[in-house]
């Protein structure tokens, strides 16, 4: 009898790369990812955390949003989230499996996870696709 391997759809695929893109270890691979997943004009905005909404609101800005522009800033951006939370071996990230694509939306939850199994923060990414299939701009919500 003759196996079949299953067959992930791009949507899936793009949603997996994505998230191992956060996990790679390795400096040079995790750069590779970026490039694979997202448009060299890429834009990665973020929902500012509580506490820095906390610290706009009181200089009058009722909204914080944090962003990287370009395959050379999200480098940096994934470089540093990889420092803080994965390679001190203390979370790993994982996608959820709720992704939905509308033409060129994307949009899936994720989970940030302790060693232990417990759920450290959740969130959610839209993502607007260009022609290729890759990032143009990514929408990040963390709750």
């Amino acid at each position: 009898m003759e196996r079949t391997e299953a067959r992930i759809s791009p949507t899936q695929h793009l949603v997996e790369q994505y998230v191992a893109m956060w996990n790679e270890p390795a400096v040079e691979a995790r750069h590779r990812l970026v490039r694979a997943v997202f448009n060299p004009q890429a834009v990665h905005r973020v929902q500012g955390p509580e506490e820095v909404r906390d610290i706009g609101r009181a200089l009058g800005f009722p909204t914080v949003t944090l962003e990287v522009r370009g395959h050379d800033e999200l480098d940096f951006r994934v470089d540093q989230a990889h420092g803080e939370f994965v390679a001190p071996g203390t979370y790993r990230f994982r996608g959820r499996d709720d992704a939905a694509r509308l033409g060129r939306v994307l949009k899936f939850g994720w989970e940030m996870v302790a060693t232990d199994g417990t759920v450290a923060a959740t969130g959610i990414d839209v993502l607007e696709l260009d022609d290729d299939g890759r990032i143009l701009t990514d929408h990040q919500f963390v709750d």
